[in-house]
């Protein structure tokens, strides 16, 4: 399967992840605790097991304790790159003849190093203004374009040794299902689901890229994750407004720069520095096993050390990320015009993840949120100023933030949805939230963490982020907390952490001669809150250009539309409609050319 299909899958999962229990009800779930059994191998690599008897399958990954916060200037998108290099193979799988493959590897490198002088001197000749762009092929010399057509070569031939994708043909071939990965700033995350008799395909497959990885097509994976920053980033209407609001947010923490990485960066990533980050942080202990499902942990122990126990510790601990985000002391603003909605988003610097002030806050984005939250009711019903408006509590792992987006109802402007939001605001600050209310609350977060838990893949999610934030046991400790918040707390952090200078303000108005783009029928009935979400998935899926990838994404989405349950099942169907709208464009000019 194509990359560029399966990163925009992975971005539906992880919305439908995002979304599920939106639409929750006043009654509370039954409270339930996940019975977490835990064993640490000699080499530092932690396991955690849930058994699940009833289950044919079970739902496997681990976590690397790194993401793009633990890089540097230079090398940005190096945790990314890396999602995206393990699945390439091992020196047993992926090539028909490992001795030519490295060859051609390190041949590659050395043309490489070369390239990277070349464009020392690029930079140079930019900074002098003899050349606009250090990067334009336009600009290049005749040395970097013979060096350039010697590396080209190079790729053909490792192309001709490869076998394409046999990792995931070898997890198809045996009835697993949903191999995919995910980059954060703090963690990478990988994941499958494997039948219950082929477990131990899993121990032997995923060992194996750790213990002996083979990073082919290196150079030419930075071309597909420049793809992927142009779908996801350069191709949308706010993309590149929203990352420059993140980097004006974040002044000094790592948090500022995109976890794709800068493009800069990408183009001059050694191998070398590949491998040093590799050997840092995906040592087995900066790593965790999980595992959900049907097995014999008795079993899984003895597997884990023969498989996992072959990983030699790291030669030095991980790094801590030392450099803390300053304290923002005045307001900071940026106004930008795109081909979107009207729309402003408003964000405050708050507490990291675990921090005792991150239920209150999650408790007040639910105040917030949904059809019978405030902003809802006040913007989108009473005002008639907004189509949706969202609030959330991002809590990352060494800081957090508080969002507010709200998109504007016909030509609204987005300084009126502001001011909208503060007048919110002070009602928070001035007033305690009434107990009916707040217990509702409350009922909709314990439902949302209750339904979590059900589905085995979703809660191999839940233990990967979470242990890669550094705590799993969030999941049994997130019910009492969230209960034990009272009206006083949700007063007390909205005063605390919601000032004037202690935020950023995006003011995104309508571009002249362009209009707002339509969605398919069944949009408005989506929870208010996944809007944002589910138009810049739209946006995306309306820049693809390849049938083939299209097609596949609504045949696969169409088999899972079914057993699908709200509010998953709506938020699918209205992407798979964008995406069958798409494919007919395409199709139509095709036939008519």
């Amino acid at each position: 399967m194509q990359r560029r299909f399966t990163a925009v899958a992975a971005t539906v999962a992880a919305l439908l992840f995002l979304a599920a229990g939106s639409w929750a009800t006043d009654t509370a779930a039954p409270e339930a605790k996940v019975p977490v059994e835990s064993f640490t191998l000699d080499n530092g690599m932690r396991f955690l097991v849930v058994e699940r008897p009833d289950q044919t399958t079970v739902s496997a990954g681990w976590v690397a304790h790194v993401g793009s916060a633990n890089e540097r200037p230079g090398i940005t998108g190096l945790a990314h790159l890396f999602e995206h290099m393990l699945f390439k193979g091992t020196r047993t799988i992926g090539t028909t003849d490992i001795e030519r493959d490295l060859e051609v590897i390190a041949e590659q490198e050395a043309i490489q190093e070369e390239l990277r002088k070349h464009y020392r001197r690029q930079r140079e000749r930019a900074r002098r203004g003899e050349i606009e762009d250090p990067f334009d092929p336009a600009s290049r010399t005749p040395e970097m374009i013979e060096l350039q057509s010697q590396f080209d070569a190079l790729v053909e031939e490792q192309r001709s040794l490869m076998i394409k994708d046999e990792f995931d043909q070898l997890y198809t071939e045996a009835g697993a299902s949903g191999m995919n990965a995910f980059t954060t700033e703090d963690l990478t995350g990988y994941f499958v689901t494997v039948p219950a008799n082929k477990l131990e395909l899993w121990f032997w497959m995923e060992s194996d890229r750790l213990y002996e990885p083979v990073f082919r097509e290196f150079y030419s994976e930075r071309d597909v994750v420049h793809e992927e920053r142009r779908m996801r980033t350069e191709s949308t209407p706010t993309g590149e407004f929203d990352e420059l609001l993140s980097a004006m947010f974040w002044q000094s923490h790592p948090y500022s720069w995109p976890v794709v990485g800068w493009p800069s960066d990408l183009r001059v990533i050694s191998q070398q520095q590949a491998q040093e980050f590799f050997d840092t942080y995906y040592a087995p202990n900066n790593l965790t096993a999980v595992l959900v499902g049907n097995f014999d942990r008795e079993k899984v122990e003895v597997l884990a050390k023969r498989y996992f126990g072959r990983l030699e510790r790291g030669a030095i601990e991980p790094p801590d990320v030392v450099t803390l985000e300053m304290t923002q002391v005045a307001e900071k603003r940026m106004n930008a015009e795109c081909d979107c909605q009207p729309q402003v988003s408003v964000q405050y610097h708050t507490v990291p993840f675990h921090h005792v002030d991150s239920y209150a806050l999650d408790v007040l984005a639910g105040v917030l949120n949904g059809r019978t939250g405030r902003l809802y009711k006040s913007l989108v019903l009473d005002q008639q100023i907004a189509t949706s408006a969202s609030a959330s509590q991002e809590s990352n792992k060494y800081a957090g933030s508080f969002g507010v987006g709200i998109e504007a109802k016909g030509d609204h402007q987005p300084e009126a949805l502001e001011l909208a939001w503060y007048r919110e605001l002070e009602r928070l600050q001035n007033e305690l939230v009434p107990d009916r209310e707040l217990q509702k609350v409350k009922n909709q977060i314990e439902a949302d963490a209750f339904r979590g838990l059900q589905s085995p893949f979703f809660l191999l999610v839940q233990l990967i982020f979470y242990d890669g934030l550094g705590h799993w046991e969030y999941l049994n400790e997130w019910s009492d907390l969230t209960r034990a918040v009272t009206a006083e707390d949700i007063q007390r952090v909205a005063q605390t952490y919601f000032a004037a200078e202690n935020r950023v303000v995006g003011l995104y108005d309508r571009k002249a001669g362009t209009v707002e783009m339509e969605m398919p029928d069944g949009f408005d009935d989506l929870p208010p809150e996944v809007h944002e979400m589910v138009r810049t998935q739209a946006r995306q899926i309306r820049q693809m250009d390849d049938v083939e990838a299209l097609a596949a994404m609504v045949s696969a989405a169409g088999e899972q539309l079914e057993a699908m349950e709200s509010p998953r099942k709506e938020i699918m169907g209205v992407l798979v409609e964008v995406a069958q709208q798409r494919l007919a464009e395409l199709t139509d000019s095709g036939e008519e050319n």
